[in-house]
């Protein structure tokens, strides 16, 4: 590539990354169709895209840890539930119809948003939730529907995992986010990028801005979600969910 655009990589990256990291998720809105633009056919931007998105979880987890590490029991919990999901969207992406899947999950994007709105103090106090037997394979299940489009889309699929996270198990945003960049941002999209490359192309020669990016953006947004707190992260998760979800229903 031209170092001019792989400086456009790079900046698109960084500020995609940033918002995404903040808000726990979202990155795909921009990062995605940009490589599109840029000439990728779909399925080589969106195993690309996923390759690159590996190092936002990278770089937000290096903040993370510094300020406080994860529950363990949850953590693997999230990780058994969800990747199985992973393996079997990336192995059914080539046979859905793109836009339907566009316009599904835009509306139900969007539908976070409004949620999280109208309900004033969601995930702004963590409360322990669910963590009964019919709870985790509730929960369980809700995480395994998200791996699957985690596996055959990508833009705002984090978002899914975050409200989950709030609204079934009780996390608070602050902690939700932490869970959905490590898991989701290292082994999830870790294991989407596996699967895809092994279906599709990855454009290597681009990944260099894309990674950078990435790492850079993963570690500000995650030192400024540790620093802001769950009223700005849960302001910051509703317009960026009401904003990806415009974006996927207009096409």
């Amino acid at each position: 590539m031209e170092p001019l655009n792989q400086l456009l990589l790079f900046l698109i990256s960084l500020l995609a990354n940033l918002f995404s990291a903040f808000s726990g998720g979202g990155a795909g809105l921009v990062q995605l169709p940009a490589l599109i633009f840029l000439g990728l056919p779909f399925v080589v931007a969106l195993a690309t895209h996923k390759v690159a998105s590996v190092a936002l979880g990278i770089g937000a987890t290096l903040r993370h840890l510094r300020h406080g590490g994860l529950e363990k029991k949850l953590a693997l919990f999230i990780l058994a539930t969800g990747l199985p999901g992973v393996l079997v969207g990336a192995n059914l992406i080539l046979a859905i119809p793109g836009r339907s899947a566009e316009m599904a999950l835009g509306v139900l994007t969007a539908g976070l948003g409004l949620y999280s709105w109208l309900n004033p103090g969601l995930g702004e106090q963590e409360t322990v939730l669910h963590r009964d037997r019919f709870g985790y394979v509730v929960g369980g299940l809700g995480l395994f529907v998200i791996g699957v489009l985690n596996g055959s889309l990508t833009s705002g699929t984090g978002l899914f995992v975050t409200l989950w996270l709030v609204r079934w198990f009780g996390l608070d945003y602050r902690g939700a986010v932490a869970y959905t960049l490590v898991l989701v941002g290292i082994f999830w999209n870790g294991t989407g990028a596996l699967m895809l490359g092994l279906l599709a192309d990855i454009r290597w020669e681009w990944l260099p801005a894309l990674l950078a990016g990435s790492l850079l953006g993963g570690y500000a947004g995650a030192h400024l979600a540790i620093r802001k707190g769950n009223r700005w992260i849960k302001r910051a998760f509703e317009v960026i969910t009401l904003v990806i979800g415009a974006r996927l229903m207009a096409g």
